[in-house]
């Protein structure tokens, strides 16, 4: 279906956005590393394997349990290089000011932009500022930017996922997207829900060190669990099997998505990924992530069918079995 104006699902990670991508972007800007539809451009250049990548971010409200619009954007950044099998070295930061936002509240998100680079190991060593009248933005967003070193020797690619390969994930999902929406609803819950946004660069790391096999990783943040795997079944050919019984959800999380009627398999993350491994390399990848902070609570929630028709079916925990797609809305509009 053909739009004359941009929506606000355009911007959501499931099937609007993608179809935005495919039939106006690409189209005009088409090449060999944009065509990927990856997290981040892979190149070599005089020899180095390098890759970059870029994300703006727009987060409402701009301060969240567990982060902030600063944090957020290094973390998201970041993360892009890590699951694309690089170490994230250096980024840009560029600003878009509205006229008459808190000079204080500016300090605060450029501060927690240096904690949270420093935690990651990277620098931020250029960018740019722009201010608009009152009116003609919301605050503030940011746009981050980022280049790092890949010394891994396999190729971490959708392209690359196999029949048989498990799939993992490192923790609980639906945090990030739980804790936006409890803080714009004012939901009045005894325990605070906390965003998951985090530094994923260390953890993939060790994952890289205890395995040559990794075919794909990808961190799951629009659209979530749900539409980043039908994105890799779609661009991998393979059937894709996930068992809801095993995916990992906070209670809380649950109870939220349930008041709200949001599926939490499509609610955003900010420090989640999903790793695609062959088999005999899952116990020690769930070793790995054990025993980091990041991914305590790591499971198997998949394994990689057939090719053919790319596409991803739920097994649910009442025993039977749905084809999943990607969400044609924006479940949760700005949520990073």
């Amino acid at each position: 279906m053909q739009y004359d104006k941009i929506l606000l699902d355009h911007g959501g990670g499931g099937l609007l956005m993608n179809e935005l991508i495919a039939h106006t972007f690409l189209p005009k800007l088409k090449n060999a590393y944009l065509d990927r539809m990856e997290d981040g451009a892979v190149f070599d250049i005089g020899g180095v394997k390098l890759c970059f990548s870029t994300d703006s971010y727009v987060v409402s409200p701009i301060f969240f349990p567990g982060g902030d619009i600063g944090s957020l954007s290094v973390h998201g950044t970041v993360n892009d290089i890590a699951v694309c099998g690089g170490i994230p070295l250096f980024l840009s930061a560029g600003f878009i000011l509205e006229e008459g936002f808190p000079m204080d509240d500016l300090e605060k998100i450029i501060a927690s932009m240096a904690q949270a680079a420093a935690t990651a190991g990277v620098q931020i060593v250029t960018g740019d500022t722009k201010v608009v009248a009152r009116g003609a933005a919301d605050g503030i967003f940011i746009n981050v930017s980022g280049i790092g070193l890949i010394k891994y020797k396999g190729i971490i690619s959708p392209r690359s996922v196999m029949p048989g390969d498990k799939v993992i994930i490192n923790g609980t999902i639906g945090d990030h997207g739980a804790a936006i929406l409890c803080k714009r609803q004012d939901l009045g819950f005894k325990s605070e829900i906390v965003s998951d946004s985090a530094p994923l660069n260390s953890l993939v790391e060790s994952i890289l060190c205890a395995s040559p096999n990794i075919h794909c990783m990808r961190d799951a943040t629009r659209g979530g669990l749900g539409a980043i795997v039908c994105e890799i079944a779609e661009q991998s050919g393979c059937q894709i099997v996930i068992d809801e019984r095993n995916i990992p959800v906070r209670e809380d999380v649950r109870g939220v998505c349930e008041i709200l009627g949001v599926d939490p398999l499509f609610l955003a993350n900010e420090g989640k990924m999903v790793v695609f491994c062959p088999p005999e390399d899952t116990e020690k990848i769930l070793q790995v992530m054990a025993a980091h902070k990041y991914g305590r609570a790591a499971a198997v929630v998949g394994e990689v069918g057939k090719k053919g028709r790319g596409r991803l079916l739920l097994n649910t925990v009442i025993g039977g079995a749905r084809e999943l797609d990607l969400p044609t809305g924006e479940l949760v509009p700005r949520i990073c």
